[in-house]
């Protein structure tokens, strides 16, 4: 398999080598031993010293390679309207994702609020409904001591990952303690698979934004539902759609394609950290995060289209083709991108408008898949189908809905005697029709009362046969004084349940 000599972007926040396409450890580069220095701190005290550093909003030190110049700022007017609508969302998020799902993807293109992008990112993925299927199975893959092989590469690549972050800063610090932890976890849960290093960079992305164990659950995401196959042995699925990339590049931009045909360029060569790390070692952060926004609602598309627009403006005309005569030139412009084109605005608006679609997708996966076929044979990976994005994955694999779950609003003791079954009963719209002439003509009636009455007949009509009832009597006149107290400590029980709830949810 030929190997990617890709090294990150001017503008990535990662230091040293590049990915191999192996599954081997990153090669020391010139650079690397800067950033050794720089993230050998010992303890979290010395870690302090970078406090009098200014830290830009994102948690990178200014003046370092991950730190931002100019970001597009949203008025915090705005910002907070947002927040309002996404916290709505996420409180009411299986009947937003049955119903409004377009108006969720709208909303992640425009930019997930910071305060709440953690917890959009464990919902659209899923992880939160693994979580929940599988409580403590973190913490015993956490107790777990490991296999010594992968123990040892996970942790050579450790401080390699965001070293100038906040979080990354000190070499045993916290935030690599916790990356080591979901990466062996990891390895326990997939042994088949193990640790594969584009794994590092996503865990130490999301661990910026969400505790361990939920990081830990939305990479598992990544790996078997968005990214299924790039981080097994032989890395086919990567090389898979390295062939889909190309044959995309075609039809997006004739020009570039026919200048990487030309120079017999493999698509591996510049697209495999891309892909792998999903554009994370790349990208300026801002633009990292709204990639991520939208890959996580719309799937590995998303990817698709990033990669395009990048080969599209760097190669993509007769000026730009000339300035590239040969390989190494054309690897160092893909390698040394210009910043205009990865610019948050800029690259998002031609994300979104860019015609590639989820069926083109697969069409093509399959016409690679019968390619491959012919000339390799079959495909050693043997690995899910990939689904594209949150709307999928949740109809793939619906978790529990207790919110969502209808709940009566009277609940009857176990020795109370049900009603009558010789009475016939009548529909539910003509008891509340019923209701509603009782309720007027006694219009003097309490206001208490009044409600109490068409919550019991109500309810009555819908879950068991009513009692024979006159419109000419206003109210049934012998509720059992023993069935109230039940009756409201229940309703309460429910309301308590309820608030509980809603305050789990609503945690940031």
């Amino acid at each position: 398999m030929a190997k990617s000599n890709g090294e990150n972007g001017p503008r990535a926040p990662a230091a040293g080598g590049s990915l191999s396409g192996t599954r081997e450890s990153l090669v020391q580069g010139p650079d690397a031993a800067a950033a050794d220095e720089l993230s050998s701190l010992g303890s979290d005290s010395e870690a302090n010293g970078f406090a009098e550093r200014r830290i830009d909003k994102f948690g990178f030190i200014v003046g370092s390679q991950g730190a931002e110049g100019a970001l597009e700022e949203v008025p915090l007017e705005v910002l907070r309207q947002r927040e309002s609508k996404w916290l709505d969302m996420l409180n009411n998020w299986d009947k937003w994702m049955a119903k409004k799902h377009k108006k969720i993807r709208l909303r992640c293109q425009k930019g997930i609020p910071p305060s709440l992008r953690g917890r959009a990112w464990q919902y659209l993925s899923g992880g939160k409904v693994k979580l929940q299927q599988n409580p403590g199975k973190f913490d015993e893959l956490d107790m777990s001591p490991g296999d010594p092989k992968w123990l040892d590469v996970i942790e050579r690549d450790l401080h390699r990952q965001f070293p100038f972050h906040e979080m990354f800063v000190s070499r045993g610090g916290h935030g690599q303690q916790d990356l080591f932890r979901v990466l062996k976890a990891y390895t326990l849960y997939r042994p088949e698979e193990g640790y594969c290093q584009a794994q590092a960079p996503i865990a130490a992305v999301l661990l910026m934004h969400m505790p361990a164990e939920q990081a830990f659950w939305c990479l598992v995401q990544i790996c078997e539902k968005y990214l299924p196959g790039y981080y097994s042995e032989k890395l086919e699925a990567i090389q898979l759609d390295g062939e889909i990339l190309f044959s995309l590049l075609q039809k997006v931009s004739p020009v570039a394609h026919k200048h990487l045909s030309r120079q017999k360029i493999d698509p591996l060569l510049y697209m495999t950290e891309w892909f792998m790390c999903a554009f994370a070692r790349t990208l300026p952060w801002s633009s990292v995060l709204r990639v991520w926004d939208m890959f996580f609602c719309e799937g590995v598309k998303i990817i698709f289209r990033v990669g395009l627009v990048l080969l599209k403006h760097a190669l993509g005309s007769p000026e730009k083709v000339k300035a590239c005569q040969g390989q190494y030139e054309t690897i160092e412009r893909l390698r040394s991108l210009s910043p205009k084109i990865m610019q948050e605005a800029f690259l998002v608006q031609e994300v979104v408008e860019l015609p590639v679609t989820e069926r083109q997708i697969e069409r093509e996966h399959l016409i690679q898949l019968r390619r491959w076929q012919e000339t390799r044979g079959e495909l050693q990976c043997r690995s899910p189908p990939r689904l594209h994005g949150a709307k999928a994955i949740l109809d793939a694999e619906p978790g529990p809905r207790p919110a969502l779950q209808p709940s009566p609003s009277i609940r009857l003791p176990p020795d109370a005697p049900l009603p009558s079954s010789k009475a016939k009963p009548k529909p539910p719209k003509q008891v509340q029709k019923e209701q509603r002439k009782r309720t007027k003509a006694s219009g003097q009636l309490d206001k208490t009362q009044a409600s109490n009455q068409a919550t019991v007949v109500a309810a009555a009509g819908d879950a068991c046969p009513p009692q024979d009832v006159s419109p000419k009597d206003p109210a049934p006149q012998d509720p059992a004084p023993q069935d109230s107290a039940p009756q409201d400590s229940a309703h309460h029980h429910s309301q308590e349940s309820l608030t509980s709830q809603e305050s789990e949810d609503t945690y940031l």
